[in-house]
């Protein structure tokens, strides 16, 4: 019987069409919900390679519940998807939950991800972290003169690896690990929680890190980095918890940064007296723009005081610090040997400083006893241009070192506000040379003022690192695609 004799037995036209559209709306809202249940199952990312093969954490037996530990399946999965390295590289996915784990090793062609609600939780059995030598560029440990833990995340001499997610995020609980510090209980340096090294092609994005036992990211002897999109929060209190350290690296670029940490939000490294000094491995050609900043007792951006291989072409950018000892401090002594040079840094605006500019010669903390006492730093071509500062207790203090003075220091387009408990004198200067213009309160005698009409004096290069013209693929994966 079709729906028009339907009609002649009791249905009026009127009633039956609106029965076809509730019948119609119907399929529509059940099609709505498949298109949705697509949507949801599919996530997408950029990165610097895309891959072919793609599985879950919970196809090896992990378990999200914040209770198992899950090392034993994270370092399966990625042992598996190994073998897809040079068949288009594989992709751990990890979906909400909360995913205990220890230390884990990367493979090449791989990509981490993690879902938003994810959560990896760093295991707090201290006795269960392995133990690796210390850098040979630092020659000991920074915590004791031993070994140190291995990092949460961990990869060495790898190639085209992606640790990257939806907002993921990676928490150290490092509660612990800081009073152990503090006890001096600790046999080894803290683990960091996430250290790539001698590796090339390395992206890191897109993640919140919290409570790292001691520095959150730290790329070594690697090149071609990008770090981007990073969350790092950490109590201001908090023992060494740096942001980003770049480490004897070459070509990176490290964008949309928001910290809050214990110690440097971002601190550029080489190594550490007459081990970096050996090492010979500089980091260079880094940009830094758009880090937002809040560290008490710290900078926003450091170079050192480890800088003994040598830092070179720096170039930081939209640098926002509020309620931070410094904006960019290099720290330095003798025995360190090594040099900074070559820094531009363009566009800071600080609110709530003790001091805006900072240079310091007469850092100690040196590796052992066997640093050379003649191994003088160099440090020269400084730049600074266009900041804005607001309640700051001191403009600058550079102290640089007798017989071995800091020169080419450029200051251009700086006003200083000063807090109404401000130091008398606002600039201290010792042993360093070099050039202001448009700088407000007026520089010490060493940095003479050139007239406004230098005012674009101490400008950044104007050629583009190899790091700022990598284009990103864009990655869609499905989870019903997952193997």
């Amino acid at each position: 019987m079709d729906w028009f004799s339907r009609i002649s037995l009791g249905f009026s036209i009127t009633e039956a069409l609106k029965f076809l559209v509730l019948i119609l709306g119907l399929l529509n809202l059940k099609n709505v919900e498949c298109r949705k249940a697509r949507i949801l199952n599919t996530f997408e990312y950029s990165a610097i390679s895309c891959r072919a093969h793609s599985a879950s954490i919970e196809e090896f037996g992990g378990i999200g519940d914040g209770n198992k530990l899950n090392t034993k399946a994270f370092q399966e999965a990625v042992n598996h998807l190994s073998q897809y390295a040079s068949d288009g590289g594989a992709q751990l996915v990890v979906p909400a939950g909360k995913w205990l784990t220890g230390s884990f090793n990367l493979t090449s062609h791989f990509t981490l991800f993690l879902h938003k609600d994810a959560v990896l939780l760093a295991s707090q059995d201290i006795n269960a972290w392995p133990v690796v030598d210390p850098l040979p560029s630092y020659g000991h440990g920074r915590d004791t003169s031993g070994g140190r833990y291995i990092s949460l995340i961990f990869g060495t001499n790898l190639t085209d690896v992606v640790i990257t997610g939806d907002n993921g995020t990676i928490d150290g609980q490092g509660a612990l690990w800081w009073q152990q510090f503090h006890k001096k209980k600790l046999k080894y340096t803290r683990p960091y929680l996430i250290e790539i090294m001698h590796s090339d092609n390395i992206q890191i994005s897109n993640l919140t890190l919290l409570n790292s036992p001691t520095w959150n990211i730290h790329p070594v002897y690697s090149s071609n980095i990008l770090i981007q999109g990073i969350t790092i929060l950490a109590p201001v209190t908090s023992p060494n918890t740096d942001g980003i350290n770049p480490d004897s690296c070459t070509n990176t670029r490290i964008e949309d940064i928001y910290i809050v940490s214990g110690d440097d939000c971002i601190a550029v490294k080489s190594g550490w007296d007459e081990y970096g000094i050996n090492y010979g491995m500089p980091t260079k050609q880094l940009l830094i723009r758009r880090l937002t900043c809040i560290s008490p007792y710290s900078a926003a951006i450091a170079l050192g005081s480890e800088m003994s291989g040598g830092i070179e072409d720096v170039r930081a950018q939209e640098i926002t610090a509020i309620n931070t000892e410094s904006g960019v401090r290099i720290k330095t002594g003798v025995g360190r040997g090594g040099y900074v040079k070559d820094i531009y840094v363009k566009g800071m605006n600080l609110h709530t400083m003790k001091w805006v500019f900072w240079m310091t010669g007469n850092y100690g903390s040196h590796a052992d006893n066997h640093y050379d006492p003649h191994a003088l730093p160099e440090i020269k071509r400084i730049n600074y241009r266009d900041v804005v500062a607001e309640n700051v207790s001191m403009a600058a203090r550079l102290e640089g070192i007798s017989g071995d003075p800091f020169t080419g220091i450029c200051i251009s387009n700086a006003t200083i506000g000063l807090a109404k408990k401000a130091k008398k004198y606002p600039w201290t200067c010792t042993d360093i040379e070099g050039i202001t213009t448009g700088v407000v309160p007026p520089p010490c005698n060493l940095l003479p003022d050139q007239g406004l009409e230098k005012l674009g004096m101490c400008d950044f290069p104007s050629d583009s690192l190899a790091i700022d013209t990598i284009e990103l693929q864009r990655c869609s994966y499905s989870m019903n695609s997952l193997m």
